[in-house]
């Protein structure tokens, strides 16, 4: 799978690039325990840092990044970012702008006191023919103050211009920085073709296979790692 990404030639040497979803695991996944006491259990348990699909969902795809510092002080949003002239006149200079509310009304979306942002994009985005590109909020990161809104972009034919990136900003309490490089989207192509869901009960051979499988991932840690997953992902350092 060949992902194309270009900018500006202006910001080819300025931009912080897209990364591996894997390069931008966040600080907390790696120092938190791989287990806990459990008050319900009288022992201690495994924590989420060793479950291989909550980690490989965080690891997959490639993560946009915040192209610089943006401010938060009592809901107003600055950032100092000194661009050279662009070649592409219709090309955005900053790294976020807003929606009206109206835009979300009727949905869930907007409650309070919550602005709804728009992340611009300076990447475009290519995929090879038959692929959409699915953006996200990067998994499992409750911890940024903002929601990203999911959308799915057909990038083999809309890739001209950035991707522009909705969310909403969760936490009108913030106050601070947030850094260039923190990722903004989480995203990974998808390939378009007809789906078929087929319904059957479990045949006998399946049903002894359920309850080995179900005894086995009981009996010992790490069964669905060493038996089931995939390999030629990279482990969390």
């Amino acid at each position: 799978m060949r992902i194309i990404l270009r900018c500006d030639p202006a910001l080819i040497d300025r931009l912080p690039r897209p990364f591996p979803a894997r390069q931008g695991l966040p600080d907390w996944l790696r120092t938190m325990p791989a287990t806990a006491f459990s008050e319900t259990h009288g022992e201690d348990v495994r924590t989420v840092k060793q479950c291989p699909p909550f980690v490989d969902a965080m690891s997959y795809g490639f993560m946009v990044p915040l192209p610089c510092d943006v401010k938060v002080h009592a809901g107003v949003f600055t950032w100092e970012w000194d661009l050279p002239p662009l070649s592409v006149e219709s090309h955005p200079r900053s790294p976020l702008s807003f929606h009206v509310p109206a835009q979300v009304q009727g949905s869930p979306f907007l409650d309070g006191e919550q602005t709804l942002v728009k992340f611009n994009s300076f990447w475009t985005v290519e995929l090879e023919p038959g692929y959409s590109l699915f953006a996200t909020h990067p998994v499992n990161r409750a911890d940024l103050p903002f929601r990203l809104l999911s959308g799915l972009v057909d990038a083999d034919r809309f890739n001209d211009v950035g991707i522009l990136f909705p969310g909403v900003w969760i936490d009108p309490d913030f106050s601070g920085v947030l850094a260039a490089g923190t990722p903004i989207a989480q995203c990974f192509p998808v390939l378009r073709t007809n789906q078929e869901l087929i319904f059957e009960p479990l045949s006998e051979e399946r049903r002894g296979r359920y309850d080995a499988t179900a005894l086995s991932l009981l009996s010992k840690p790490g069964v669905y790692r060493r038996r089931f997953r995939a390999r030629g992902r990279d482990a969390l350092k």
